[in-house]
């Protein structure tokens, strides 16, 4: 009797574990394939934290993407960071809101990869306070970033911005004069993979 229970409830866990793992498959396979259709919607984003040593820094960035065909995408963004530096006692605050324009470029490995390159333009506030005196500057940032997002399953990417082509940013204090920046970074294509940045986005 011991003998065919024992039998019986390894036949049940084999059967189990057979059928997750057939399910687990059957979700891979199904990123694949994967085209954007005219009102589909995503939800991207990335949290970073770092703590420890002489710097604590907290940053969240989600997106939200509206495809208008199955190659062009736009929608908005917000950016939040917080950061300490305990040697200077310098903390800075940062929020940001704006908006970019998605073009997707490339396809491969049956469509779950998909390279594309993007637009944006956002406006910030940064709050930074050194030893209690703090001071308050407003900021216009303008950007090309290249990335890619890779399907693991039909619903869900994981997002890498890989390079930063474009770039520029205006800084007006409170108190002091305006600061202009400019960086045009074709370089980065000689090692793309040097620095990515890693996130996941939503599709529904």
């Amino acid at each position: 009797m011991k003998t065919r229970f024992l039998i019986i409830a390894s036949l049940l866990t084999f059967s189990f574990a057979n059928a997750q793992q057939i399910e687990a498959e059957e979700e891979m396979n199904s990123a694949k394939g994967i085209t954007f259709q005219k009102g589909d919607m995503f939800i991207e984003g990335s949290i970073k934290i770092s703590t420890g040593g002489d710097l604590d820094y907290y940053g969240f960035s989600p997106k939200f993407g509206y495809l208008l065909n199955d190659k062009f995408a736009v929608g908005g963004k917000l950016n939040y960071a917080s950061s300490e530096l305990e040697s200077t006692n310098t903390k800075t605050n940062v929020f940001g809101i704006g908006g970019f324009a998605r073009y997707y470029f490339l396809e491969l490995d049956k469509k779950r990869f998909k390279a594309y390159a993007e637009a944006g333009l956002g406006f910030g506030s940064n709050k930074t306070e050194i030893a209690n005196v703090e001071d308050t500057d407003n900021s216009i940032t303008a950007d090309i970033t290249v990335g890619l997002n890779y399907f693991v399953t039909k619903n869900i990417a994981v997002t890498f911005t890989l390079a930063n082509v474009l770039s520029y940013n205006s800084v007006s204090p409170e108190d002091g004069p305006s600061s202009n920046t400019f960086e045009l970074n074709i370089n980065l294509f000689e090692n793309i993979f040097d620095q990515p940045q890693f996130g996941l986005l939503y599709r529904f």
